[in-house]
């Protein structure tokens, strides 16, 4: 077991180069190799693969990941770590370090490959927007693996009648797994929520008219993703809503119409955003067309 997984190490390194685990970028090191492991076996890793990890501090889960994939681009934002990764990358010559914010930096670097994977165990606050980036890249990661609050990756693996804005995002996407639960224990600072090592395996849509499509494949699209999520997010405008009110009001077209298509998608005219399905938004978004 490498011994960055001991907290007395981790405390060490934190004062040798002047870092106090920071709260604002949510750093809160994993010290057991069992998530670490589970991650790892999810991403199906091998030496052909490139792998993008989005904060990797100390390198707990890094050099795990280098032994097996074949390249390794850490995103970081810590610039303290900097003299700390100069001696590591000697050691391990498949690790590329890119400092600044990942969100912003990761939309330049995703056009240089073929394919790749994103591992990461990410800082809470930013999973949501992080997961939005990844998922509405040009070139989508293959498979997506991350450590994130378990209460958000129940919600994004969420079923019909627990829908959210974020399960619908995600699941339009890609396909999401929870592969593990991993107690707040794990971690060195002690986060206050546990947390869950979360598999996306990305779907690459394909767009066809409507003309020649028929029935609807969950991976061909007629419509655009701005026209799908506007609707979308008309829909969950207000949860207390029947949806039909949501789409009039938010999209301005007539109820009665909004109706219709929700009971001929759905066969409930009274449903409420979070009982659809994904593929039955996808059904009312293609009858509703183009709205204004």
């Amino acid at each position: 077991m490498s011994n960055l997984l001991t907290p007395t190490i981790l405390k060490q390194l934190c004062a040798k180069y002047n870092l106090s685990p920071s709260k604002k970028y949510g750093q809160n090191f994993l010290v057991s190799e069992t998530p670490i492991k589970q991650m790892i076996s999810a991403a199906e890793l091998d030496k052909e693969d490139t792998v993008l990890e989005i904060g990797p501090g100390f390198g707990i889960l890094t050099f795990a990941l280098a032994e097996k994939a074949g390249k390794v681009i850490a995103f970081e934002i810590e610039k303290k770590l900097e003299k700390y990764w100069e001696e590591k990358i000697k050691e391990h010559n498949n690790i590329e370090i890119i400092w600044g914010n990942a969100i912003k930096q990761i939309t330049s670097y995703e056009l240089r490959f073929t394919s790749y994977k994103v591992i990461a165990n990410l800082p809470y606050q930013i999973t949501s927007h992080v997961l939005r980036t990844l998922l509405e890249l040009e070139n989508k990661p293959q498979k997506i693996v991350v450590m994130v609050q378990k209460e958000v990756a129940e919600r994004i693996c969420a079923s019909p009648g627990d829908m959210s804005l974020l399960a619908v995002s995600v699941q339009y996407y890609g396909e999401p797994k929870i592969i593990a639960r991993v107690s707040r224990g794990n971690f060195w600072p002690e986060p206050k929520v546990d947390s869950a090592v979360l598999s996306i395996k990305t779907l690459k849509p394909q767009h066809q008219s409507k003309a020649r499509c028929g029935a609807q494949h969950k991976n061909i699209k007629t419509f655009d993703d701005d026209l799908f999520f506007k609707v979308v997010r008309a829909g969950f405008a207000n949860k207390r809503k029947q949806l039909w009110r949501n789409l009039s009001v938010g999209l301005k077209i007539d109820k009665e119409k909004a109706q219709k298509i929700i009971l001929e998608v759905a066969g409930n005219e009274k449903i409420r955003a979070e009982e659809l399905s994904v593929e039955q938004w996808r059904g009312i978004v293609e009858n509703l067309g183009s709205p204004d």
